[in-house]
């Protein structure tokens, strides 16, 4: 388990039954906890901004899911589910009491699969431009996959690291670069297989682990935020509407769920517009 970069918060480890010990940040204390859960091939420290900004009131946890960050590398499934299940055994291993998951993209299917599998692990949630409210035919998934394939064809590891970060933003910050350098670090560190067969199973289980027709079943109160300018999401090849329309579609399958568009942000908003996505959480976090 080499610590590859230094995180400016102590890292703790958990082990969870699956054999993956789990590398996560515990900052800040305060009567709720909030969980993050990064999006796909990051790691914990893309909520830095956010730990920052809210652990003087809550207790902000953010972990390094398996495969990703500082976490365990293995012959894990990498599903949705798979995620979900070391989500919920890491809550109830803790002992965390009050807790909001906030999940982003890939973190957020997770997050509310998360609840899907057990709806009493957590009191709220907060979805930051999730991936799961675009949905996908049969033959729009076999697309997509096969795009990415042909693309991997003609770029390193490295260079997909900094596309994808780019891309995830609409002004791209400096403070991007740090992420890039950071992950990249990571990356150079284990066998790159094991990246490979892990981001993989994540693209092939986002589109496979649908969660929109079951939305529904989410009672906890939810705030949902995307970026008005999200590259990612909808897939522009596929689906060319706006962001709006998906966000819309999905809040509108939730019994408890509201909506903020935030302007001149793309699909890395908790990072691009930070202080604004602390200020809609504070607020949320407020309400009974």
């Amino acid at each position: 388990m080499p610590k590859t970069i230094n995180y400016p918060y102590a890292v703790h480890y958990t082990r969870l039954s699956n054999g993956c010990n789990m590398a996560y940040v515990d900052e800040g204390t305060g009567e709720k906890t909030l969980l993050f859960v990064h999006g796909l091939a990051t790691y914990a420290l893309s909520w830095k901004k956010n730990i920052d900004g809210l652990k003087r009131d809550h207790r902000c946890i953010a972990i390094d899911l398996p495969g990703n960050g500082l976490s365990d590398r293995g012959n894990f499934s990498y599903s949705i589910s798979f995620f979900a299940d070391c989500v919920s055994e890491f809550i109830k291993k803790l002992g965390l009491k009050n807790v909001c998951l906030v999940g982003h993209s890939m973190g957020g299917q997770i997050a509310i699969t998360t609840l899907l599998r057990n709806p009493v692990c957590a009191e709220k949630l907060v979805l930051c431009a999730p991936a799961g409210f675009e949905t996908f035919t049969p033959v729009e998934k076999d697309i997509y996959q096969r795009a990415l394939q042909f693309f991997d064809l003609f770029s390193t590891e490295e260079n997909s690291i900094k596309k994808a970060v780019h891309s995830s933003f609409y002004h791209t910050p400096t403070q991007g670069d740090q992420m890039i350098h950071d992950l990249t670090n990571i990356l150079n560190n284990y066998p790159i297989h094991l990246y490979r067969s892990m981001i993989d199973a994540c693209i092939s289980a986002m589109l496979n682990e649908p969660i929109f027709n079951s939305l529904h079943l989410i009672k906890q109160p939810t705030l949902v935020l995307y970026g008005e300018r999200d590259a990612l999401i909808p897939n522009k090849l596929l689906h060319p509407v706006g962001t709006r329309k998906i966000a819309e579609a999905g809040c509108a399958q939730m019994p408890d769920a509201r909506l903020h568009m935030i302007p001149q942000c793309g699909h890395f908003l908790q990072w691009e517009q930070a202080e604004l996505t602390n200020s809609y959480i504070r607020d949320f976090l407020k309400q009974d």
